[in-house]
């Protein structure tokens, strides 16, 4: 990943003036990277002189709680003060991360286009970007936002910027988002870039602790009967999926983030080559989807669900029932390979 040093100097300029009103949000359903790339970079913004409110559009998992700077996120959704609604309309700055279009959003989408004076800056690594940005760090080479916020605050200020606060923020979107570094654009730079932060005094086994060992005894009581009772693999062993209704998940107490890495499970078998995860929501269905090696998953969720994201990881919605989505994803995977997309 290499930065413009054009960019870099715009980013400058937009920052130069001090006591700026600035406001950071990421995308619904905020995940490690989302969440850990605000916190950092809100903090070096306030280092700079300007007033900065993050703000999600609904809440984050309870496993994230811990994180430093994570009590003055606004989530839009609970805001009944209506912080988060004053902050944007004041805003003179708008920076947008982890996602690639406003639309990514949903509920917070009208309040933030209704702001049309304030200049919007895109730090992410999704691909295909909108258009409409002031200003674009769009990098689909870099593993997570995260990684991308720390190589901007590197060109920008120097590692010796970096509080041991940041730090702990920025690894958490570098860990999760390469699933603990184990795919997605590992390069040198990276592992360099973590070498730096356990300089400044993180502690890798309490922060893996912290993530990935503070579930819910519901939450793994899910994990169990979603495996057991609901995955499916198709397309002679090599593509899986599993399906959640509200009902079930309510029988295990599901709170915001229990079914995090579900859809990743199938993958640990060693024919599949892609995984998919239906959930029910309210008024659609939410669709992850996972793949390893050549398989484009991005491909397929842009084709088949409306949606986007990686190459081996991206997501969509369907609009009509579970079996009729369940359907239609089996019917599209059969399209898929015929096309030769599954190897």
């Amino acid at each position: 990943m290499k930065l413009s040093k054009e960019h870099i100097e715009r980013l400058r300029e937009m920052l130069a003036r001090a006591g700026q009103r600035i406001v950071i949000v990421s995308h619904t359903n905020p995940d490690g990277d989302a969440v850990g790339s605000s916190l950092a970079w809100a903090e070096i913004l306030r280092t700079m002189g300007h007033e900065v409110t993050c703000v999600v559009p609904n809440k984050f998992p309870y496993f994230l709680d811990w994180m430093p700077g994570i009590d003055e996120v606004v989530v839009f959704k609970t805001d009944t003060e209506g912080r988060a609604k004053r902050a944007i309309a004041g805003a003179d700055l708008i920076f947008c991360l982890d996602f690639n279009a406003v639309s990514r959003l949903e509920i917070l989408s009208d309040t933030i286009e209704a702001n049309t004076t304030a200049r919007r800056v895109l730090i992410d690594h999704h691909l295909s970007p909108d258009e409409g940005f002031d200003l674009s760090f769009s990098h689909p080479d870099s593993s997570s936002t995260c990684f991308l916020v720390y190589s901007i605050v590197e060109a920008m200020f120097g590692t010796d910027a970096i509080t041991r606060s940041m730090a702990e923020t920025l690894y958490v979107g570098m860990m999760t988002d390469t699933g603990n570094f184990a795919f997605s654009f590992l390069t040198p730079e990276l592992f360099r870039a973590v070498a730096v932060l356990v300089e400044k005094g993180i502690s890798i086994p309490d922060i893996h602790n912290n993530v990935y060992n503070a579930y819910t005894e519901g939450r793994a009581r899910l994990f169990g009967y979603a495996i057991n009772r609901k995955m499916e693999v198709i397309q002679d062993g090599t593509v899986a999926y599993m399906s959640l209704m509200e009902n079930e998940m309510r029988r295990f107490q599901f709170q915001q983030g229990d079914s995090e890495g579900f859809v990743n499970y199938a993958l640990t078998i060693k024919k599949v080559k892609m995984s998919a995860m239906f959930l029910a929501h309210r008024k659609f269905i939410r669709v992850s989807l996972r793949s390893r090696g050549g398989v484009d998953v991005n491909l397929f969720a842009r084709k088949y669900f409306g949606g986007g994201g990686h190459r081996n990881a991206a997501g969509g919605k369907s609009f009509v029932s579970m079996q009729e989505t369940i359907d239609h994803y089996i019917r599209s995977v059969k399209e898929f390979a015929a096309e030769g997309h599954l190897g």
